[in-house]
């Protein structure tokens, strides 16, 4: 953070502005709840380091579920979220501009080699479409309806609601927060010291959080690279959908992987699956996967759907790695930052970003703008959680 000299900020009276850093899944739905309350009257800007997507939000799979945080405390957020997909779709044609639609969801136990002798118990097990013709452990499980689960396409939907927020796009980078007298008032931006004034701050940088001090300094947020690969099989009509949690054992005695499956209504098929922990790297637009991640990709999409066999009947669309942002208690933080007011921190959302991007910027909005959120308590979800953690250990 840095302190400046005082400078009046240039907006009309009882008008606000707020800056959000980061224009993923997160910042783009805050900006959009921001731009939808005209009392007093808001504007946006975001500042994106590279282009609107370009990571996690961008390379995800879009995968949306209203009750498998329940039990704990996300349970609220997630099962709010859910409905403000379905609400926004509505809004915003999602079904036709961001491949919105409800799925059945299947967990799908794999075996690594095809056994000729079990293909026909295979078709025995009604609840398999005919495009997942590969060999089977054990019968298949529904494990959500159209009714409770659902996707879309997360860069089209994160593209769609930063477009329809109408804010300013900056491409630049933020090196420090303006704070004067406790409060935020602006960013300055790398390289050409830019200054970006503003009434609020948003800091919504996933795995680059740490990156400013004012978060680094009271806790961490690491990276879980996931690898993923896209494919459009020779015959897309028949590929239903049907989103796939796979359990597959590469070789007897082998750890077993939980990759997934995800058909998406252009016609392509998103793969996903083999996450380790590694250094976030500067630059989003270098992160690339790893060649032996990748391939276990294309084998078990072979094997668990002749229509998904690389090269021979479907057509490689992408092969690609990306990182989810996590904090060390496995809960988002979403809230002002102890300390400085008006700044305001949204990550660590980890595999569950475009799920709880619409509540988290729906609730940041309204406590931004209003002082209170009403979409969503957030309070299991506040930084100051940190601070008597930090307390508590004597940092």
């Amino acid at each position: 953070m840095a302190a400046s000299p005082s400078h009046p900020l240039p907006f009309q009276s009882g008008s606000k502005h707020i800056v959000v850093c980061g224009g993923g899944v997160i910042g783009a739905c805050t900006a959009y709840f921001l731009s939808q309350n005209q009392n007093p009257p808001t504007s946006v800007t975001v500042v994106e380091k590279s282009s609107p997507a370009c990571a996690a939000s961008g390379k995800a799979g879009g995968f949306l579920a209203l009750d498998w945080c329940d039990g704990g405390p996300m349970s609220s957020l997630a099962r709010a979220s859910f409905k403000l997909h379905k609400s926004l779709s509505q809004k915003l044609n999602g079904e036709e501009v961001y491949g919105y639609r409800a799925v059945t969801t299947l967990s799908v136990p794999v075996l690594s080699e095809r056994v000729a002798s079990s293909s026909a118990s295979l078709r025995g097990f009604n609840l398999l479409p005919d495009w997942v013709d590969g060999e089977t452990a054990r019968p298949p499980k529904q494990i959500g309806t159209t009714e409770t689960t659902a996707q879309v396409h997360p860069r089209l939907f994160t593209q769609t609601l930063l477009s329809a927020s109408e804010a300013k796009v900056i491409k630049g980078e933020v090196e420090t927060i303006i704070v004067e007298n406790g409060h935020a008032t602006g960013v300055v931006l790398k390289g050409n010291k830019e200054v970006i004034p503003a009434d609020a701050v948003v800091l919504a940088l996933g795995p680059w959080s740490n990156r400013l001090s004012p978060i680094s300094e009271l806790f961490s947020v690491s990276g879980l690279k996931a690898h993923s690969i896209v494919l459009r099989p020779a015959e897309p009509d028949k590929i239903t959908p049907h989103a796939l949690f796979l359990s597959y054992q590469p070789a007897p005695g082998a750890k077993m992987l939980d990759p997934e499956v995800y058909p998406r209504p252009t016609g392509e098929v998103y793969i996903c699956g083999m996450s380790k922990d590694a250094e976030v790297p500067e630059d989003p637009e270098s992160i690339t996967g790893e060649t032996e991640s990748i391939e276990m990709l294309h084998k078990i999409a072979g094997t668990v759907s002749s229509h998904l066999k690389r090269d021979t009947v479907a057509e490689v669309i992408a092969e690609q790695a990306c990182f989810l942002p996590c904090t060390d208690d496995g809960l988002p933080v979403i809230g002002e930052l102890p300390g400085v007011k008006n700044c305001y921190v949204a990550t660590g959302h980890s595999c569950w970003g475009i799920l709880n991007g619409p509540a988290t910027g729906a609730s940041l909005a309204e406590l931004i703008l209003e002082g209170k959120s009403t979409t969503v308590d957030l309070k299991p979800f506040t930084p100051a959680r940190f601070v008597k953690r930090r307390t508590r250990l004597g940092v």
